[in-house]
Parts: structure tokens; sequence; C-alpha cells
């Protein structure tokens, strides 16, 4: 008998053991159909057979594939609902390309970094995936960040023995000097430690921490500085605000730019509107003083102020602040005396903290000429001198005022006639350094007027004993200065003694009367 006929037959037999069903050399239970040699070199059979195992291998591939997202030659456009869905997954994903771009932009190169992964859309079929969604990761776990040090329990040790670690142990206070880092200021670089196992000292810590709260403050300070001071040409917040209400409220049209910068204050052109206050008309055209709050230029300027019975008992030298709207103040009280008086001066139209709105002296926004800007002739030079010389006494005797900073930059040369500005500095005659500054005037008017020619100019002494009418006789300059001195001492202790507010200059005229 045959191997085949053994074979063939022993399924036949009777029952048995399992594997005698299961005979490695049993005939085959189903007959493999025979095909042709072009049928399995054919692309069309391998196509279909690698279809068969893809489908057998992953079926929720193909039922995705054909789903109505399928993207392909073959894609059905009549229907709205596939149409919608595709026009939101590329609406999803700009959304999320504009989140990444916030993100960036926000972090920058700061240690410390937001995320917006929780609102981004990201939907499971997009297919279309770029590089930065493929290095999108949670940063709530963050695997590169150094792992915060171990916290010793309450005891202050762990170990036993020899091995014993107490909390004042070197590697552990390192360790934790270098986690409390992270508690500095955005602002102070600290450097990225990441995979280092940093230990910082004590010291090295401690001087880190005082460095950065240093550095805080210091930021701090600057940033105060620049909001709230008036820089060269420009204006603070608060100042801002200020200009804004008044346009807002009518009282200004608009303001056109800076015309002038000082060394207390930055002059605007402006103007008016059609808003009046208080009796006032607003002119058609305005100057808005704006008085710098930097406090450089008005440290050694409080002798005008402190020593002024007018503002006597308000200077504070705790507030410096309060004396720069003191400043202010006094330009527009000395300005209002001044035009009460009839001097050429500009009209006060508000006074709002540091902010001063006067009468433009000019035509056009092109503000009047300065007197050592303009060229007179000798006749119209004589008379401004002669004009200055009664503006000198109008201001000692009918308003009590001494300009205290008179020169050719502090007047100016319009409509034929001369006009004072920049009043603030002035002083009353009572004042302990009041003679002293007129003096200062005399000489500046007097070497100006000099200096051009006019013929009749008096010098410094005659042209203070005319002003203030007392009759002091010196020969020279040095004794001339030693009596003005004297008065000046003689009137301060009868203030201190008797606490009046009155000149005990002896003149051949009445004295200055106060009418405060």
């Amino acid at each position: 008998m045959d191997s085949v006929g053994v074979a063939a037959a022993a399924p036949d037999a009777g029952p048995g053991p399992a594997w005698q069903g299961k005979c490695p050399w049993g005939a085959p239970s189903t007959t493999s159909i025979s095909c042709s040699l072009a049928d399995v070199m054919s692309e069309q059979l391998a196509k279909e057979l690698q279809l068969e195992e893809e489908n057998a291998a992953f079926p929720e591939v193909v039922a995705a594939a054909e789903g109505p997202f399928i993207t392909g030659e073959n894609i059905d456009t009549s229907s709205d609902l596939m149409l919608a869905q595709m026009l939101q997954m590329e609406f999803d994903r700009e959304y999320d390309a504009q989140l990444r771009r916030e993100e960036k932009k926000i972090n920058g190169d700061s240690k410390v970094s937001i995320s917006f992964e929780n609102y981004r859309k990201v939907h499971p079929y997009d297919s279309d995936s770029s590089e930065d969604e493929v290095d999108w990761q949670d940063t709530r776990h963050d695997p590169y960040r150094a792992d915060k040090p171990t916290t010793t329990p309450r005891r202050g040790f762990i170990g036993k023995g020899k091995d014993i670690t107490t909390k004042h142990d070197e590697v552990v206070c390192g360790r934790k000097n270098t986690a409390r880092m992270e508690n500095f200021a955005p602002e102070f670089q600290v450097g990225d430690g990441i995979g280092m196992d940093l230990k910082l000292s004590n010291q090295v810590f401690n001087a880190l921490k005082q460095h950065a709260y240093s550095e805080e403050r210091r930021s701090a300070r600057l940033h105060e500085k620049k909001e709230h001071s008036t820089a060269e040409k420009a204006v603070d917040p608060k100042t801002r605000l200020l200009l804004y209400k008044m346009v807002n409220s009518g009282m200004l049209e608009t303001i056109t730019g800076c015309i002038s910068t000082g060394k207390e204050s930055v002059v605007f052109h402006a103007y008016g509107g059609n808003s009046a206050t208080e009796d006032k008309v607003i002119p058609p055209e305005c100057a808005i003083k704006v008085f710098k709050t930097t406090l450089n230029e008005f440290k050694n300027r409080d002798k005008y102020i402190k020593d002024d019975y007018r503002f006597k008992d308000r200077f504070s030298k705790l507030n410096p602040r309060k004396i720069i709207r003191m400043w202010a103040e006094k330009e527009m009280h000395n300005l209002t005396r001044m035009q009460n008086a009839g001097i050429p001066c500009p009209q006060v139209v508000i006074l709002k903290k540091h902010v001063l709105v006067m009468s433009f002296i000019g035509q056009d926004q092109v503000p009047a000429p300065k007197l050592k800007d303009v060229t007179l002739s000798s006749e119209d030079m004589k008379k401004a001198y002669y004009q200055i010389l009664s503006m000198m006494q109008q201001l000692y005797r009918e308003c009590n005022l001494v300009h205290a900073d008179l020169s050719e930059y502090n007047m100016l040369w319009h409509d034929g006639k001369v006009w004072l500005i920049d009043v603030s500095q002035s002083v009353e005659p009572t004042h302990p350094h009041g003679l002293e500054f007129l003096f200062r005037d005399c000489r500046n008017v007097s070497q100006f007027f000099q200096k051009g020619g006019v013929a009749e100019a008096l010098n410094e002494r005659e042209l203070f004993n005319a002003v203030s009418g007392l009759n002091i006789t010196a020969d020279n300059e040095v004794d001339f200065q030693a009596e003005i001195e004297a008065l000046e001492k003689m009137n301060e202790d009868h203030v201190q003694n008797h606490g009046k507010k009155q000149s005990t200059f002896s003149s051949d005229g009445d004295p200055p009367i106060y009418d405060e």
C-alpha cells in the first residue's frame, strides 16, 4: 500500500485522538484554484489582494476613508453638509495657526510661558499637519523641567546613622536655592539650568536675590519717572488727560504743537473754543504753559516761594510736587496783578493743576519775537526803553512785585510795544532777597539798552533808585549792594518782630502797600 493511500485512509478510521485529524501528511480539505502565470503577474490582481489585506488589518481606516471627509479626485461636492464640514475644518486650521502665532509672540524668550492648548480646535481627521502641530505638547507637564528638590520632613533630617542628612546640608540647600530662583521677577534673567544639577550656596543666592530686588525697584522708579514727568517737548499721561478734557469741554478747539521750551516749562499753541469761563472770553489763540514735573529744575528755585509770604505757609519740603503746582499758581496771581495794573502781559484764561492757559502773544501760530531777536530802529529802541522803565515802576509800586528775572529773553516785541512774560518767579519787595532781585533786573535792562545805543539809558544804580524810589547814595557798586542788604535785613527783622507784611523802606513816595 502506498503512502498516499495510507494518508487518505487515515481520516476514515474510528474515533481516536484529536491530533490524528491534523496529520501533516494528510490531504488538504480544500483544493486550491489553479491559475495561469499571466493572472499571477497581473497588477489588477495584486491591487485587489493588497486591498483585501488592508481591509482585514485596518477596518476603521477604511470606514473613515469612506466617510464624507475623504480627500481625492472622487469627492462629491453636491452635499452641502460635506462642504460645510470641510470649510469648518479649514477655519479651525487657520484659528489654530493664529493661536500659535499669538502664543509665540507673547512668550518670546521669557522663561515664564503661557499656552493656548485648551483653546485649539484639532480634528482627528485632520491629515494636513505641519511641523508646529507635531511639536505641540502639553505645557502643564514639561519633561525637560528640573524636578523640585525633595523637602525635608518636619523633624529636620532624613536617614539614619551615618547616612543622616539634615536640612542644612550643603547639597540640599544648594538645590533649594536653585529652585527658588524661579520666584524672581521675569525681567531678571537667571539663565537656563535645565538638565543641570545646579547647587547655589546661600551667599550666592542672597546676593542674586538682593540684586533682583534692586533691579525691580530701579525699573519701577524709571517707569514712574517716565509716566509722571513732562519730558522735552512731550507731556506725561496726566497732563495729556488734562489737555484732552479742555478740548472735549469746548474750551480749546485744537492744540497745534509746541512753540517754546524752557528750563521749567513747555509752551504749546492752541486755538480757543466757543465756551467762556467766569466772565472771561477765551481768545482766538491761546498759549498753554505746561510746567515740567521732573523736579530737577526746581531744586534750587524754591527760594522764590518759601520766603514769599503769600505761599510761605503752604510751602513744604516733604512734598516737592506741590511746589510745581504752587509755581503755576504763583504765575497766575502775578499775571492777574499785572493785568489789573494795565501792564502788557498775557491774559490768564484758566489754571488746571500745573497747566496754565493764557492768551497768545503773536499771530497765526507765530509767536512774537523776543527783544533780543528783533532788530529795532533807534526810535523804537528808545521807545521800548521808556516803556520798560514805566512798566518796572508800575510793577514795583502798583503791583508790589519784582520780576526777579527781567531781561531781553523775557520781553516780547508785538504791535509796537513790549510785553512782559514769565513772571512765575516774581516776588514781592518785602521778600528777603527782593531788592537784590530788583538790582539784578536793573543791571540786565541797563546793559542791554546801553549796548543797543540808547544814550538816555540809566546805569543800574540810577535805574534802581528810579524804580524803587529809594535814595541810596553810594559811590561804587559794592557799597550800593551793601546798603541793599542792610535794608533787606532791617525789613526781615521788622517782619519777624511785628509779623506785618509791610515794607519799612524809606522812600520819597508812598511805600508799597499790600492788597492782601
